[in-house]
């Protein structure tokens, strides 16, 4: 009997082994791929590569202090559970609202993934499908949500745009299905072209840009323009560019800041290619501990003010625990600051479909997760 059991529990841990093996064989896969050859001689000539990597436009922290670095811990240790919604997070899997064929519409599938519908062509933003924004789908935050729809349910695709090379924005599964999948080009931040090509992307769908460098696809202007963040897939940062989005149709314009902390330029770009229909700006993941890399949400509202924006509708919140606040509290901020400034809000389920032209009432639905303190409604 002892024997049996002896015997069972070594098969178990085999099998344990074996079955963690498998997933961690990718993990060198995911990690990448490094410029080379021309690539990285134009990385080389871009503004904002010096000494090997490239810079922010404003100086700033991206590594929290010792101390900052202890609280973090923790926070993650002792304050886990009011990071996660306290019960399910409700799904829209069929909007009711139709796709706009001439104006602007967009669909929020949750943290900074998102379908943007303008003037009849459709845009996919930094879309993530796996279950955790990690190398390894055995560990890393995962999803506090499923997905709204598979990756297979997506209508065809005119482009897929990537703000930075993170895991939480950049995903190589999601990238392998896309594009097997679709035949839609991939725009991108220098640098970035070198992962894609990894993982099999053919370099004809691969469009690498600079900041302010644009491209046409499909009859819309995409400019890659800038952000105050940093980029990295491994030890090794900053290889690679980060940036935020200008799309741009005939009659609609819609812009996308990635991931970024607020900062000066938002003026600017607001006064180069806006006023924006539409603005996808981030709101969480903030931390004392990282003031300069991740807007607050106040901040958020300030740059959507700064950029000339009709409607703002928030992201990188909801999904994935990736900072210490409450998992609510971005958008409990977001709500109070924007009525008291005057902003005009969209805060869909996801997996909703806005139409920018007829944005219905904020309803409160995260109230009901975390017994949130915002009351009423709000345009």
């Amino acid at each position: 009997m002892v024997a049996g059991r002896s015997i069972g529990r070594v098969l178990a841990g085999g099998l344990a082994l074996t079955a963690a093996g498998w997933a961690l064989k990718n993990i060198p896969a995911e990690l990448g791929g490094r410029a080379a050859g021309e690539r990285l001689e134009r990385m080389r000539r871009s503004p904002q590569f010096r000494d090997g990597v490239f810079h922010n436009p404003m100086p700033g922290a991206v590594t929290p202090s010792a101390s900052s670095a202890q609280n973090v811990l923790w926070n993650m240790i002792f304050n886990a559970e009011e990071r996660h919604p306290s019960l399910p997070v409700p799904l829209v899997t069929s909007p009711a609202v139709a796709p706009s064929a001439t104006g602007l519409s967009v669909v929020w599938y949750g943290h900074a993934t998102t379908l943007v519908e303008i003037e009849g062509r459709r845009v996919l933003i930094d879309p993530v499908w796996s279950h955790r924004a990690s190398p390894s789908q055995l560990a890393g935050p995962r999803r506090l949500h499923p997905l709204p729809v598979p990756l297979s349910d997506l209508p065809v695709l005119d482009a897929i745009v990537i703000s930075h090379d993170h895991y939480d924005h950049l995903d190589r599964a999601t990238v392998r299905a896309l594009t097997a999948m679709q035949a839609a080009p991939f725009l991108v931040p220098l640098g970035i072209g070198a992962h894609l090509e990894r993982w099999g992307v053919p370099l004809s769908r691969i469009i690498e840009l600079d900041w302010d460098e644009e491209a046409s696809v499909a009859g819309l202007r995409f400019v890659a323009t800038a952000a105050r963040h940093f980029s990295g897939r491994t030890f090794a940062r900053n290889t690679t560019l980060w940036g935020s989005w200008v799309i741009a149709g005939k009659d609609k314009r819609v812009f996308y800041a990635g991931d970024s902390g607020y900062f000066d330029g938002y003026a600017g770009i607001g006064a180069a290619h806006g006023p924006f229909d539409l603005t996808l700006l981030p709101i969480g993941a903030y931390s004392p501990a990282w003031p300069d890399i991740h807007m607050n949400p106040e901040e958020a509202v300030a740059a959507h003010l700064d950029l000339g924006g009709e409607l703002l509708l928030p992201v990188h919140w909801a999904t994935f625990a990736l900072a210490m606040h409450p998992w609510a509290e971005p958008v409990d901020r977001l709500w109070r600051e924007a009525k008291a400034r005057d902003v005009r809000l969209a805060i869909p389920c996801p997996g909703d479909r806005i139409d920018t032209g007829d944005a219905p009432l904020v309803d409160s639905w995260w109230e009901l997760l975390h017994g949130g303190e915002t009351n009423g409604r709000s345009r």
